[in-house]
């Protein structure tokens, strides 16, 4: 698999575990939604930069997005959408 498809796999898998959506997540982290989105779909190649502000606005360690530890039983469901109020 290759780091960033392996990337976007934790990124989103994390993400969804802490029931953050892609736009708390861009606000926390101080990025563009649709970039996260980019990321989480292996579209774009983030920065150092950005991977430490993700890591930092989730609360988790940089290597969890670089593990291969989760992804055999990957099994992340999708938040419900819309707009939080």
């Amino acid at each position: 698999m290759e780091i960033q498809e392996l990337l976007a796999l934790n990124l989103r898998r994390i993400r969804v575990s802490k029931n953050i959506s892609q736009e708390e997540l861009a606000l926390l982290a101080g990025v563009e939604r649709a970039y996260v989105g980019h990321i989480e779909r292996g579209k774009k190649n983030p920065t150092i930069l950005t991977i430490e502000k993700l890591v930092v606005a989730l609360g988790c360690e940089a290597y969890e997005l670089f593990s291969n530890e989760y992804i055999d039983n990957l099994d992340v469901k999708p938040l419900k959408g819309g707009r939080k109020k």
